[in-house]
């Protein structure tokens, strides 16, 4: 019996090994497939075939806007225009400092100057690159974001660019010998006219120091309207990232892409100068308030603001004025019937609040990747290229000792036991300071930025440029905050890009206040609203993709930012505002058509030999949508809904 149950246990620990072994192996076999990252995450979703990407299904959410796609980029000069000659004024010599999308908006307004004086533009510094210290020597100043050859190639017809001043010149400037201006971003043509252009005349040079985001008034009259085309061409033709940023970039989309998925694009628009400039403190918690409370309090000692330091931030949000928080996007989206896989890209190098603020939004859609999910360490460490390594924040560093120091202390400490004295002042450690706003724990003035602060700063000009890229490329995009005549931001630049390059393309354009007003109204129900709720939020969104939103887009930021509407200057119509008046569809669509120039005749021969499926799956989709509102009882207006029409959807269901 003894020796049955000590074979029996035998039995027992063999079988015991033998599965611990199996394990071990599979674990071991399976550790180099196993990657926690998005895109495993991506192989999860189902690949669409052919007839679902032609769906109305598909199409309702990805496909483009019928009624935008004669719209196409034509920013060629369309009246007599002299080439640029070398024989001129005299040159322009700038510096350039401020975020991406004031860098870029500077040199499209330099260019543009540059035009205006008949002067040589030197190739402008990028102060946020020079400024660093040990950065990659392969990549300086305007070569560290663009391609320089290819923006003086791009401008040959435009304007004379040199890479430098002539030695002569050179000297004068170490010397400070010439006139520096320091324009804003509203300068008029009368101030280049009348006070730049007589200095540029005499000394043959001028300077430019640009902070403000740009140079020169985006509304210009009708007259100068070969002057717009030529901000169109500098921004979205000659102002090419270096081929390593646009390779990465390609790369990133591509991965996106993979198994012929689509996906989103999302910029926040979470940016504390941005909140502090139009009073959103109150919707953070925390240190999160304090921190935009004191950039507030800055920018109205600079000038910047000429309202009170607190301002009541909930009722700035429901006037549209502050972005719109992730938990909000993602529950419009989700009303719109973008699917919990959909791949969202997020966009923007600072989302202000951090991952905490994400959290609502990718418990909704967890395939939300940013660059850090797509791209490898190695390859963000080759775009940046070889850095000279720099020491570490002294407040960063941990309190330490020396062996000598730790004896002598304990030597002074007397025999044991004894009462302890009272402890010294506790140091406030690495993990107890996270990020950059550390100083608050500390100090009541932020402090003034370290060389690693310059230097994350340079590298948030190359994440801005992938995103930047990547978000051009999406198949939609969403801003959770644009242009409200604060100056140029980054979805703006985009919203314009993707305008100008693609008009048809899916660009929502929300009414922040009017959704504000859709958010109040159920927000005892935000995640369970009526029926009726989700298709205000459809008819609304869908608005902002046509005619509609351009317009409402048009009176809102193009008389503050150009690059963020960049037609009817940029742009011609394969079909006449005429045709479109005799047809009978929309006011909207009349106006926005109206100002529109012919396309020239390759572009309406490709448009005449489109096939005719995509016009009847247009119909398809029309009379689907017009369907669907009909059978749900929705009137189409922009009324606010009453939650008492719809009480159907139970949270239980």
């Amino acid at each position: 019996m003894k020796s049955k149950i000590k074979w029996a246990a035998l039995g027992g620990l063999v079988l015991s090994f033998a599965s611990l072994l199996v394990h071990l192996f599979l674990a071991k076999s399976s550790a180099d497939l196993v990657q926690y990252t998005a895109i495993t995450l991506f192989t999860e979703d189902l690949t669409p075939t052919l007839a679902t990407r032609k769906g109305p299904g598909f199409r309702k959410l990805w496909g483009n806007v019928k009624s935008l796609e004669p719209l196409h980029p034509h920013p060629n000069p369309r009246s007599t225009y002299p080439v640029a000659v070398e024989h001129n004024n005299g040159f322009i010599y700038a510096k350039i400092s401020g975020s991406f999308e004031k860098i870029r908006n500077s040199i499209v307004d330099l260019v543009a100057i540059s035009r205006l004086l008949n002067a040589t533009l030197v190739i402008p510094e990028i102060q946020e690159s020079t400024r660093s210290k040990g950065i990659s020597s392969k990549f300086k100043s305007f070569s560290y974001l663009y391609n320089e050859d290819q923006f003086i190639a791009a401008l040959a017809n435009d304007v004379s660019i040199v890479k430098s001043l002539p030695p002569i010149l050179r000297e004068a400037r170490k010397r400070k010998e010439y006139q520096i201006f320091k324009p804003k971003s509203s300068a008029a043509l009368r101030f280049y006219t009348s006070e730049v252009l007589p200095r540029l005349k005499k000394a043959k040079v001028i300077g430019l120091i640009l902070t403000d985001g740009g140079c020169l008034e985006s509304a210009l009259p009708p007259s100068m309207a070969e002057y717009q085309r030529l901000r169109c061409r500098v921004a979205f033709h000659a102002l090419q990232f270096r081929p390593e940023i646009v390779a990465l970039g390609k790369l990133m989309a591509e991965r996106l892409q993979a198994s012929g998925q689509p996906y989103l694009a999302y910029h926040p628009g979470l940016k504390r100068d941005a909140l502090a400039y139009h009073g959103c403190a109150e919707i953070f918690q925390d240190i999160h308030t304090e921190l935009i409370q004191y950039r507030r309090a800055q920018l109205i000692k600079q000038g910047i603001i000429s309202e009170e330091l607190s301002v009541d931030s909930h009722a700035r949000k429901r006037n549209g004025s502050c972005p719109l928080m992730p938990e909000e996007v993602g529950l419009l989206l989700r009303a719109m019937g973008y699917p919990p896989r959909t791949r969202i890209y997020l966009a923007g190098s600072e989302t202000f609040g951090g991952q905490r603020v994400m959290i609502p939004l990718r418990a909704m859609y967890p395939n939300l990747v940013d660059r850090t999910a797509l791209c490898s360490k190695k390859e963000l460490a080759n775009l940046v290229g070889p850095e000279t390594p720099l020491p570490p924040d002294p407040d960063q560093l941990l309190p330490a000792k020396s062996a000598n120091q730790l004896k002598a202390e304990w030597d002074k400490a007397g025999p044991r036991p004894r009462p302890l004295p009272p402890p010294p002042d506790r140091p406030i450690y690495r993990h107890e300071k996270e990020g950059w706003y550390g100083w608050v724990a500390e100090k009541d003035v932020e402090p003034e930025p370290s060389p690693n602060d310059q230097r994350e700063r340079a590298h948030r000009l190359l994440w801005d440029a992938l995103d930047y890229i990547v978000s051009v490329e999406a198949e939609a995009f969403f801003p959770g905050f644009d242009n409200d005549g604060s100056g140029p931001d980054f979805a703006s630049l985009v919203m314009g890009h993707r305008l100008y390059e693609m008009a048809s393309a899916r660009t929502f354009r929300p009414n922040r206040k009017y959704l504000a007003e859709l958010f109040n109204s159920t927000v005892d129900h935000l995640y369970y609203p009526p029926r009726n709720w989700t298709l205000a939020v459809r008819e609304h969104l869908n608005k902002s993709l046509a005619e509609e939103g351009l317009l409402q887009e048009s009176n809102r930021s193009k008389t503050k930012f150009f690059l963020s509407h960049p037609i009817p200057e940029c742009s011609c119509s394969t079909v006449k505002a005429t045709d479109i008046s005799h047809s009978g569809k929309n006011s909207n669509l009349h106006l926005l058509f109206e100002g529109q120039g012919e396309c020239p005749r390759s572009m309406q021969q490709e448009r005449t030999q489109e096939t005719n499926a995509d016009e009847v799956d247009s119909q398809e989709d029309e009379t689907d949508l017009d369907g669907q509102s009909e059978s749900e009882g929705y009137n189409g207006t922009d009324a606010i809904p009453s939650l008492e029409q719809d009480e159907e959807m139970d949270p239980d269901d």
